[in-house]
């Protein structure tokens, strides 16, 4: 069998990094062939099949023709007369674009490698623009790569921008955006994500929620970066640093849609924009289909992200309702998760990528404090119904308001 590894694991190995799994193109075999040496089919688009041992994918060589809009208007043919080069360059990029023998030979027809030495994304041909999932796959290249330095090449990202010009971004499916959008919230730079989609114009096509916040003031005394689509990006880089979670990464990124709603002649002021942007925030969710781990945590986050910045000044009754909309009190609690995307949007101003957050320890010992009350003599006597919750409400304000009594921050 003549076969190569092909794409990501061989860009990988040439860069120096983990490879997770590997993937291999096969010239002169048919699927009948295949099957004969054991090898199972997967694939419903095009042939691809499972080794019998390795369950590596192994790919019949094929060629692509578009045929319609969108990521799926292609026919593909399979044949044994297709050759590597032929297969190779359907393929997005040439750093993805390089196949290696099992000897190790490298096999780089459209210069895989001098791109990949100087940490350049280029598209292999014009066909780059017949699938705008390329797009999304760039922005999440340049999320996982771009802290190595990588840049995108001029033509291609203006071939990127023409793509979402002639419409072909508005043919992408939800399910396909949010696969790469969560893939991205797990690389090392997911901010750069974001910022290679406003830099082709892509950015109001697929997350207008996102795109329209760029452009919107802030006051320079709090956020010296005034952006807020800046400072939302500022916010996902802090939450990086803080998480590998991409739960509180799309916390911190999403927290302050609601800016997005603010009337200009009120601006660089944000009036009310915790409770704004929950509309916006369940609407983009919902069209996306993002999971509700995530939406739960962003939704908690938006509302009282400016509580927590202000949980000094709080009142113990309005603390301790906060708390219990995080379920503080109990083990499923997500008051953790919930403090590190609020310091991540504390941090995510120019200037303040250091600064101290102290409400994160008031805000814990409140937990503890409300989850530490006896509520033996209100669960064991006369109460009925809602008395009881507002009894244990009522033994809650009075272990968070001593604990805020008796707190001083360092």
């Amino acid at each position: 069998m003549e076969k190569y590894l092909v794409g990501g694991a061989v860009r990988d190995q040439l860069l120096g990094l983990p490879v997770l799994e590997k993937d291999w193109v096969v010239i002169g075999e048919t699927p009948e062939s295949m099957v004969k040496q054991s090898f199972h089919p997967v694939g419903k688009d095009f042939p691809v099949f499972l080794h019998p041992i390795s369950h590596e994918e192994y790919a019949l060589a094929r060629t692509e023709r578009k045929t319609s809009l969108g990521y799926k208007g292609f026919t593909v043919h399979a044949s044994p007369d297709i050759t590597l080069e032929e297969d190779l360059i359907r393929r997005d990029l040439t750093i993805n674009a390089m196949a290696m023998t099992p000897e190790g030979d490298i096999i780089d027809p459209y210069g895989g490698q001098k791109d990949l030495q100087n940490k350049v994304f280029r598209h292999i041909s014009p066909a780059f623009s017949e699938d705008p999932v390329r797009i999304l796959r760039i922005a999440r290249f340049a999320a996982r790569f771009g802290h190595l330095g990588f840049t995108i090449a001029e033509e291609t990202l203006s071939l990127m921008k023409s793509m979402v010009e002639c419409g072909e971004v508005d043919a992408l499916v939800p399910e396909r955006v949010w696969a790469e959008l969560f893939k991205a919230l797990k690389e090392p730079s997911p901010a750069n994500f974001f910022y290679t989609l406003k830099n082709c114009s892509a950015l109001q096509k697929i997350i207008p929620e996102l795109d329209c916040l760029f452009g919107v003031p802030q006051p320079e005394k709090y956020h010296p970066e005034i952006d807020t689509g800046i400072h939302s990006l500022l916010s996902l880089e802090q939450a990086t640093l803080l998480s590998d979670s991409p739960e509180i990464r799309f916390a911190a990124l999403t927290h302050d849609l609601g800016k997005g709603l603010s009337p200009k002649e009120y601006w660089p002021s944000h009036h009310g924009h915790e409770k704004n942007g929950l509309p916006v925030l369940e609407g983009l969710c919902s069209r996306l289909r993002i999971p509700n781990t995530f939406k739960s945590l962003a939704m908690q986050v938006m509302q009282y992200h400016t509580h927590s910045h202000k949980a000094f000044e709080l009142k113990a009754s309005t603390l301790t309702d906060m708390l219990s909309t995080l379920n503080a009190f109990k083990p499923n609690s997500s008051l953790p998760a919930f403090i590190l995307a609020c310091i991540a949007d504390a941090r995510g101003r120019t200037g303040f990528e250091q600064v101290a957050y102290p409400q994160a320890e008031l805000l814990k010992l409140a937990a503890t404090a409300g989850a530490s009350i006896d509520t033996s003599t209100v669960l064991n006597g006369e109460l009925q119904g809602a008395e009881i919750g507002i009894a244990l409400r009522n033994l809650r304000i009075k272990a968070v308001a001593e604990v805020i009594n008796q707190y001083k921050p360092m």
